[in-house]
């Protein structure tokens, strides 16, 4: 099924007699497959408005990210929360849409400066279980009273409702970055070293370290970025806090925006057999979980507050990780792997009690991608 309209969506959904397995450009295969029919989203396709002096776009949720982000760059403009591609890391095809961003509240490496996918939602139409369109938000930020739809629906994963339409803040794209690297720290030398940086005045916009890096050797990035002067100046500034190590700043444009590229799509994990696991935590907690992990490769992001691991088929990264304040995910696994182990990390009694109260609620007939966040 390949609704064409919203009316259209909305009536697919309220005739459907069974399941249904919400796609929206098949790029992200996370989570139990879910059984049923095929409900694509891709027809629900296009800008309806672009108001460049607002900041502010309304697109049709089937649009892909790709269609998005080419409108924006005509006026100078970006996605801030850097959506991450997970085609090359999963083994996928299709085109990502801006609906299963949203869904998934895929975020990349700025996260940790400028916020995540629902920061900048302003609202969202979606059509819930029962064939019901339901709406929330507008295209300025204001509070709301009752259930906040707009940061609901992000990170539900197609399981409360299919998003026809979604309207987003966005913002300008910045002259130029740096990227400064810091070579030959420890995973405990770099969480610190990513810290000092992000609490510094300096304005970074990306922490990252990879304990093996492209040369082989460990690699630590701080990413900034703004107007040329104040760039240089804020780079040769981080050189001289990290004096001490070997440091150096990149100014070339396209390496820069290849680095993170790197860091975003998690390129070191591409191509190699295994499981791939997605760990939130304290970033000053990374150090020790990841020695309890032992590892095949490693990727921190975020200041260390992401950590990507890969990990042989069929490993519990849980059991390793032992109780800790964060949630780890598998992202990436084999279906033996996903059965054995669960994908999602395991949610309190009293979360997950709420989660199933919400589901029940916006899908009373449970047909919208059920099982795939139970899994």
């Amino acid at each position: 099924m390949r609704p064409e309209t919203e009316a259209e969506l909305a009536e697919m959904i309220s005739a459907a007699k069974g399941p249904l397995h919400v796609r929206g450009g098949g790029t992200r295969q996370v989570g139990a497959a879910s059984a049923g029919a095929v409900l694509e989203t891709g027809g629900l396709s296009g800008v309806t408005l672009y108001e460049p002096g607002a900041l502010t776009l309304v697109v049709r949720a089937g649009t892909p990210l790709a269609e998005v982000e080419a409108a924006l760059a005509e006026d100078n403009q970006r996605l801030a929360f850097e959506p991450m591609d997970h085609r090359g890391l999963l083994g996928t095809q299709g085109e990502p849409t801006i609906g299963g961003v949203v869904a998934a509240n895929v975020s990349g490496p700025r996260r940790i400066q400028a916020g995540a996918c629902r920061d900048f939602l302003l609202g969202v139409r979606f059509v819930d279980g029962s064939g019901t369109v339901l709406k929330n938000g507008g295209r300025v930020m204001k509070n709301v009273t009752g259930y906040d739809l707009v940061k609901l629906m992000a990170g539900s994963w197609g399981t409360l409702g299919v998003l026809s339409e979604v309207s987003l803040k966005v913002l300008p794209q910045p002259e130029t970055a740096a990227c400064i690297l810091i070579d030959g720290l420890s995973d405990a030398e770099a969480v610190t070293a990513m810290a000092q940086a992000l609490g510094s005045p300096y304005e970074v916009t990306g922490a990252a370290h990879a304990p093996v890096g492209i040369d082989g050797y460990p690699v630590t990035m701080l990413r900034i970025e703004g107007f040329a002067d104040s760039v240089k100046y804020r780079a040769g500034a981080l050189c001289d806090l990290f004096s001490g190590h070997a440091v150096r700043a990149e100014h070339d444009p396209e390496a820069v925006a290849k680095g993170w590229r790197w860091v975003r799509d998690v390129e070191l994990l591409h191509d190699r057999p295994g499981d791939v696991w997605r760990i939130s935590c304290k970033p000053s907690d990374a150090p020790g979980l990841t020695a309890a992990l032992k590892a095949e490769a490693l990727l921190y992001d975020w200041g260390g507050g992401l950590i990507w691991a890969l990990l042989p088929e069929g490993t519990d990264a849980r059991k390793r990780l032992g109780a800790f304040g964060g949630h780890a995910t598998l992202v990436r696994g084999s279906e033996a792997s996903r059965r054995a182990l669960g994908v999602f990390h395991p949610e309190p009694p009293a979360v997950a009690a709420l989660s199933d109260g919400l589901r029940k609620r916006f899908d009373p007939r449970g047909i919208l991608n059920p099982g795939l966040m139970s899994a």
